[in-house]
C-alpha cells in the first residue's frame, strides 16, 4: 500500500467554508464516493470524496452538515470519476444531484480496449501505485472510520485528474475522443432517473422461466419472502439467502415435494429466526392471488426498494472481466468496486 495523499476530513459544520472556498475557486473536481450497500436494505451513501484543485477532501454525508449549499456548487463543475454510474444514480436519490458535464476513466479504459479497466489496475498500470482491496467490502457507515480506510478513500480520487489526461491523450489519438464524449452525456442522462425500483417481474430470476405454474408460484412467494424479510431486518436480500436457494425450493415444488420437503434447507444463522416466515411463505402457494395464477405472472411491485443496480458498463466490481471490444461504441445500461 502506498503512502496516502495529504487530506482534510470534513464532519464539523466549522470545517464546512474551507470546502466551499476550494469549490469556488475551481472548474472541476475529482469525485468519488461509498455505500453501506453491502449493509443495509436502503443504500445509504456514507462519504464524498473530493479533490478540488490539489485538496483532497472527505466529507462524511452522515454527519449534520449544511450540504444545501455543496450541492449546487458541486453540479455546476466539470466531474473526473470511475465508475460513474454508481455514484452519480446515489447522490441523485440522495438529493436529486444531476452533473453538469463528466469524464468517466472507467468508459475510457473500456473504449481503449484495455485488459484491466478497474481502478486499482489502472493506477497500477500507469503510476506504480497500490490500492489495498479491503476498502471494497467494507462498511462504510461505521464510525468513526478506521484510519486504513479514510487512507483508502482519499487514494481514490487523488490520482484521478493525471490518469484522464493519460487516457484522453490516448482516446484523441486513436480518434475515440467523440464516444468518450457521447458516452459520458449519455452517462449523465441516464443516471438523472436514479436506481430503478423493483417492478411486477423482479421476482423472475435464473431459471425460472424453466420452472412450471407450481414452481413459479412458490419462487414468487419466496422472493417476496426475502424482500419483506430482508426490509424488516434492514440487511439486502442477498444476505438473507442466495437466489439459488430461491430457486431450489421452486424446483422442489415443481417436482412434486411436500412442503417438508421444499423447507428443508439450511438458512445459516437466522435460520430459527425466520423459518416459520419462510414455512408460511411456501404455504401460500397453495392460496396463490389471482395475479399469481396466471402462470405466476404478476403480483405487484415489491414496496420501494430501491435498487442500486448493476449497470454493465459501470460495474465497477466485474470492471476487470468486461473490458469492451474494440470498434464501435455501444453504450451498454443498467451496478461497489
Amino acid at each position: 500500500m502506498n503512502a496516502p495523499p495529504a487530506y482534510t476530513v470534513v464532519d464539523q459544520p466549522a470545517q464546512f467554508p474551507q470546502l466551499l472556498d476550494a469549490f469556488d475557486h475551481v472548474a472541476e473536481v475529482a469525485l468519488d464516493t461509498e455505500a453501506d450497500n453491502l449493509f443495509r436494505y436502503r443504500t445509504r451513501v456514507c462519504l464524498l470524496q473530493v479533490l478540488a484543485g490539489r485538496r483532497i477532501f472527505l466529507v462524511d454525508l452522515l454527519a449534520p452538515l449544511p450540504f444545501d449549499q455543496l450541492w449546487p456548487r458541486l453540479a455546476a463543475k466539470h466531474l473526473v470519476m470511475h465508475g460513474s454510474d454508481f455514484d452519480l444514480r446515489l447522490l441523485h436519490d440522495l438529493c436529486g444531484f444531476a452533473a453538469h458535464s463528466l469524464f468517466d476513466t472507467m468508459m475510457a479504459a473500456q473504449l481503449l480496449n484495455l485488459p484491466r479497466i478497474g481502478l486499482a489496475p489502472l493506477l497500477e498500470r500507469y503510476f506504480g501505485v497500490t490500492m489495498a482491496k479491503e476498502g471494497q467490502k467494507a462498511n462504510w457507515s461505521k464510525r468513526p472510520l478506521p484510519q486504513k480506510l479514510v487512507d483508502y478513500a482519499a487514494l481514490d480520487v487523488h490520482h484521478l485528474p493525471a490518469l484522464r489526461d493519460i487516457l484522453r491523450a490516448e482516446l484523441e489519438r486513436h480518434g475515440r475522443l467523440g464516444w468518450q464524449e457521447q458516452r459520458c452525456r449519455w452517462q449523465i442522462e441516464s443516471a438523472r432517473t436514479g436506481f430503478p425500483h423493483n417492478d411486477e417481474h423482479a421476482w423472475r430470476i435464473g431459471r425460472s422461466e424453466r420452472l412450471g405454474p407450481r414452481g413459479q408460484c412458490v419462487l414468487w412467494a419466496v422472493w417476496h419472502w426475502r424482500e419483506d424479510t430482508a426490509r424488516q431486518l434492514d440487511q439486502p436480500p442477498f444476505k438473507i439467502t442466495g437466489n439459488d436457494l430461491l430457486i431450489e425450493m421452486a424446483a422442489r415444488a415443481d417436482a412434486g415435494l411436500p412442503e417438508e420437503g421444499i423447507l428443508a434447507l439450511d438458512l445459516g444463522r437466522r435460520h430459527k429466526r425466520i423459518v416459520g416466515s419462510l414455512t408460511a411463505a411456501v404455504r401460500t402457494r397453495f392460496r396463490p392471488p389471482a395475479a399469481q395464477r396466471r402462470r405466476a405472472g404478476a403480483a405487484g411491485p415489491a414496496e420501494g426498494r430501491p435498487r442500486p443496480g448493476r449497470p454493465a458498463a459501470q460495474s465497477r466490481s466485474d470492471a476487470d472481466r468486461e473490458p469492451l471490444p474494440a470498434g464501435p461504441d455501444r453504450p451498454r445500461s443498467g451496478a461497489p468496486r
